[in-house]
């Protein structure tokens, strides 16, 4: 019987995106890779625990979860988060940024200084801009001063950001022509806490490091979850956020990595074609909601 594997996330690195392992082992993920794997047979998703800790239950969970985590690691890893604003002493500066994941899906929000880009690759910001530096609780004041002013919200659902992808512009000009008007008025407004300073346009185009400027990135579904004696084949065409975009026998499917997390995963071969399948449930796009899923 082959080894099973435990996912730990997909992080973005240097060299780009890797899937970690319990263990401390890594996967490189470049395009062209093939992705074959499949979920031990009779096995559960069991909670992934909190902060490095394992789960002291090791509770089942959830397949649809993309948290992995039982309602008392949730709430353990949520109290010392800054996206919760449960923490309000970090000494560290922070970035405000105008994030752009497709047509009409621009966001606000902060992240670490330190972490450069970091955050908005995790989040599969299509290109970005950082609009002011500062204080983490100014930082704050100037997200909220922000999601007034210019009505753009401080999250966007991973689902809706995956729907747009097969549809962006093809120049990075017209990728961020939205976030660049924004920044004007938002630069202009004259109630900015003190404490940040504000920073000129600049806009960063990850579009061609996520593999999303040629045609096969273009899914037409995503899995909605994992399943015990499912399986996952295809090649690695493009990798956003925690998204990889797989092409299979059906065409390209977005693969989130977080669904991975907490189950046993196993290595798995290609069908007899080469091209690879998903035994696993998906959701095509722009599906009326209430449609049960395909299982393929």
């Amino acid at each position: 019987m082959a080894q099973a594997w435990t996912c730990a996330g997909l992080r973005w690195a240097g060299d780009g995106p890797v899937l970690m392992w319990d263990g401390g082992r890594r996967s490189a993920l470049p395009r062209g890779k093939r992705v074959a794997f499949g979920v031990l047979d009779g096995g559960v998703r069991r909670c992934v625990g909190a902060r490095g800790h394992p789960c002291p239950v090791r509770a089942v969970v959830s397949g649809r979860s993309t948290g992995a985590r039982c309602e008392e690691c949730a709430r353990l890893d949520r109290a010392h988060s800054v996206a919760a604003d449960t923490v309000a002493d970090d000494p560290r500066p922070y970035h405000v940024y105008l994030a752009w994941f497709g047509p009409g899906l621009v966001k606000v929000g902060i992240t670490a200084e330190e972490r450069g880009s970091a955050r908005l690759l995790e989040q599969g910001a299509v290109c970005f801009s950082w609009l002011a530096v500062g204080p983490l609780m100014a930082a704050r004041r100037a997200e909220e001063l922000l999601r007034a002013a210019l009505r753009v919200p401080d999250r966007i659902p991973y689902g809706v950001k995956r729907a747009v992808r097969a549809a962006l512009p093809g120049s990075s000009a017209d990728r961020a022509a939205e976030i660049e008007a924004l920044h004007a008025r938002a630069v202009a407004l004259d109630n900015w806490p003190e404490a940040l300073a504000r920073e000129p346009f600049l806009a960063v185009d990850h579009a061609e490091v996520f593999g999303l400027t040629v045609g096969p990135a273009a899914a037409f579904g995503e899995v909605t979850e994992l399943v015990a004696g499912g399986g996952v084949s295809g090649e690695l065409v493009a990798v956003a956020g925690p998204d990889l975009h797989l092409a299979a026998e059906r065409g390209t499917v977005v693969l989130d990595t977080r669904l991975m997390t907490g189950w046993e995963l196993v290595p798995a071969l290609p069908g007899a074609d080469g091209r690879g399948g998903i035994a696993v449930p998906v959701r095509k796009f722009k599906e009326e909601t209430g449609i049960q899923d395909e299982l393929f």
